[in-house]
């Protein structure tokens, strides 16, 4: 393709290194703690933080997800630095955001219409890290022809997923786009927004690292602008080819079959 990843220094972080994932029990936002148990001042904040949400936000839902999630609380103390404040903030809107959005009643079946065209999909294999991997194929994304509502569902649905797949040890997802055959009707900013926001105020620190493949000339002017929104989190980012893909991220038999050829 005529100028693929002619740009794709733009923003490169290496990949994590193995071992240094700690322990996490299956939840969509919920880790548990290291190996050696939850600390005192830990488990008081946690404490402090469930007792707040029940006093300031009673009619959050409880259970898993919910605002007496212990296990989501830690995570949400750990990503604000253990403030509490800014804990019960952003839990407050993370758990609206899942009830308004029915986050739990998404199913394959609810999303089917948009999941059947293979626009994204969550890979039967992990990468060489342990790390499920969640591929979007944006040739195949026509804002202009699909109900947005719709792509927002979808994309609840597949990162609920790749996350119910994140094995022990594991922390987070490695997200692909592919940029192969990608035109100027395929960009769509609106989304890139709603996807920023899913990974910072609902699921954070769960996305790893996110590839950029292939990315045509074309695409540039979308990356500028997307650019400032992700602020910090632009490292997360790197440009590169199909064949980085296929040789430091899996084995010959673990490539996504979008990138075997």
């Amino acid at each position: 393709m005529a100028a693929a990843c002619s740009f794709r220094s733009v923003a490169r972080a290496p990949p994590p290194l193995r071992g240094l994932a700690r322990r996490v029990v299956v939840h969509c936002c919920s880790t548990a703690p290291p190996s050696g148990g939850t600390s005192t001042s830990s488990s008081k904040l946690v404490l402090e933080v469930k007792e707040r949400l029940e006093r300031e936000h009673p009619g959050l839902p409880t259970g898993r997800n919910g605002r007496d999630d212990e296990e989501m609380i830690l995570w949400f103390l750990k990503d604000r630095k253990l403030s509490v404040d800014e804990t019960v903030s952003k839990l407050t809107k993370a758990i609206k955001w899942r009830q308004d959005f029915q986050v739990s009643e998404l199913s394959e079946e609810s999303v089917k219409g948009l999941y059947q065209t293979g626009k994204a999909y969550v890979h039967d294999s992990f990468d060489i890290y342990g790390r499920p991997v969640l591929v979007v194929v944006a040739s195949k994304h026509f804002p202009s022809k699909q109900d947005p509502v719709e792509n927002e569902k979808l994309c609840a649905f597949l990162v609920e997923k790749a996350l119910s797949r994140l094995p022990l040890g594991t922390e987070n997802i490695l997200g692909i786009f592919d940029l192969r055959g990608f035109q100027v009707e395929n960009g769509d900013l609106q989304f890139l927004k709603f996807l920023i926001d899913v990974f910072y105020y609902y699921y954070p620190k769960r996305l790893g690292q996110v590839l950029f493949v292939d990315a045509p000339f074309v695409f540039q002017p979308m990356w500028q602008l997307v650019k400032p929104l992700l602020k910090q989190y632009a490292s997360l980012v790197r440009f590169c080819d199909v064949e980085t893909v296929r040789k430091e991220y899996f084995t010959k038999e673990t490539v996504p079959p979008d990138f075997r050829n």
